[in-house]
């Protein structure tokens, strides 16, 4: 991710302790710093890193109202008249701050990312890959389900339309005909079978994913911390003591913008009333908009500020399947049948013996990514069998469709000459 890139930025007032003045600027937010740019001279006043924040606190004195205060390590740095509000800049910045201190993307996790062991990276992303294939396999699993409550419904609309047509046999039979009174009894006493399977999916439905948000309502200036929760079947977004707020089922949700790779909306339109909308921001989103892309994907719109955020995100998996497995099988082969003999070594120097010595993966980690794997591999003939299920489906229920529409155009020409 871009560390440059600018999540948010607030005109305010910055208090110059050298000139013992305020100045006038703009504080930004980045996904791991916190800037002040003056407006006169452009200079940049402060720039520190969101780890070296010790408290953000609201304050205020006899000569300061409404001000914030971030400690960054010994100096206290003072923002005043923040527009929209001092709390909608207070939460933001406090949300990001906390998500920095439990990220494991801090300045000691990063030091420590520089001595992985390749083994370690491919561990890591195999893991991802994993995760993803495992959230792909909840939501096709989920439309699954879908597709046979669809499947039901017809079952139950063409049983319905055999109890039409015969009781339309029994009007257009004579008077005198003896079974016309017997055509139509016998199937009513399915139909109670058939209300007792209902589907309760929605409570047995699992939770892709949770990540904490601050949350704005339509236009409102006033902004919340709260979650959003992923299901397969929908969003559903909720306050800080768990108080689902509004819930958004797949269908009710007309659009869902991305405004940057860390704030998205989502909209559903109505017809002579206010749309309900939500403005969500999160230092968590860019494992959201994965999800959201996937199950969204005729819904979603990435704004300019995010094209970037899509390339980059992209870009790596066009061939992400040909290169993780060509990446596994070319370094576990690499530890089971090494390329080069011992005494191969003999014409390197000590910085290429080094750089073979990081190449190579230890036998646990190899057995490690052998379990990935194989339980990708399982998951990926998973999907595909889903998906195969999914394609006949469709194919049953067009063509029960189009049954039934051609049943009930018969039908309706059958009630015209009764008519």
């Amino acid at each position: 991710m871009n560390e440059d890139i600018r999540i948010h930025s607030w005109p305010c007032s910055y208090y110059l302790d050298t000139s013992k003045q305020w100045v006038s600027g703009r504080l930004s937010l980045t996904p791991v710093a916190i800037k002040f740019t003056a407006d006169k001279t452009g200079e940049l006043l402060v720039n520190f890193h969101l780890s070296s924040i010790s408290e953000i606190k609201k304050e205020s004195s006899n000569l300061i109202f409404s001000s914030l205060t971030i400690l960054e390590k010994n100096t206290k740095h003072w923002f005043s008249s923040l527009q929209p509000s001092r709390n909608v800049v207070f939460n933001i910045l406090e949300h990001f701050w906390r998500e920095q201190l439990l990220s494991s993307e801090g300045a000691g996790a990063e030091a420590a990312a520089l001595q992985s062991t390749k083994g370690k990276e491919l561990t890591g992303l195999l893991t991802g890959s994993q995760k993803r294939l495992e959230d792909t396999a909840k939501v096709l699993h989920y439309q699954g389900e879908q597709f046979d409550n669809i499947m039901r419904g017809l079952n139950k609309i063409e049983g319905d339309m055999d109890v039409a047509d015969r009781l339309l046999t029994e009007l257009e039979s004579p008077s005198w005909w003896p079974f016309s009174n017997k055509l139509w009894k016998a199937p009513l006493e399915t139909k109670p079978k058939e209300t007792a399977t209902v589907s309760d999916s929605k409570n047995q439905e699992g939770i892709i994913i949770r990540i904490p948000v601050i949350i704005t309502h339509r236009t409102d200036s006033n902004v919340k911390p709260g979650k959003l929760t992923l299901f397969a079947s929908g969003l559903e977004i909720s306050d800080c003591n768990s108080q689902v707020i509004h819930r958004f089922e797949s269908k009710d949700v007309d659009d869902i913008r991305v405004h940057t790779p860390y704030e998205i909306s989502v909209r559903q339109r109505f017809i002579g009333k206010p749309d309900t909308s939500y403005r969500l921001l999160s230092a968590k989103m860019p494992e959201a908009i994965p999800i959201l892309e996937m199950q969204f994907s005729k819904k979603i719109q990435f704004l300019e500020d995010a094209l970037g955020f899509v390339g980059a995100r992209k870009s790596p998996q066009v061939d992400l399947g040909t290169s993780i497995w060509q990446a596994a099988t070319g370094l576990l082969g690499g530890v089971v049948q090494p390329s080069s003999p011992v005494g191969g070594r003999e014409g390197m120097d000590d910085d290429q013996v080094q750089l073979q010595k990081q190449e190579k993966i230890s036998q646990e980690e190899a057995k490690e990514l052998k379990q990935i794997l194989k339980k990708l591999k399982g998951l990926a003939l998973e999907t595909e069998a889903e998906l195969e299920r999914q394609d006949e489906a469709l194919d049953s229920i067009t063509t029960s469709v189009d049954r039934a529409t051609l049943n009930i155009d018969k039908q309706n020409r059958r009630i015209k000459k009764l008519t």
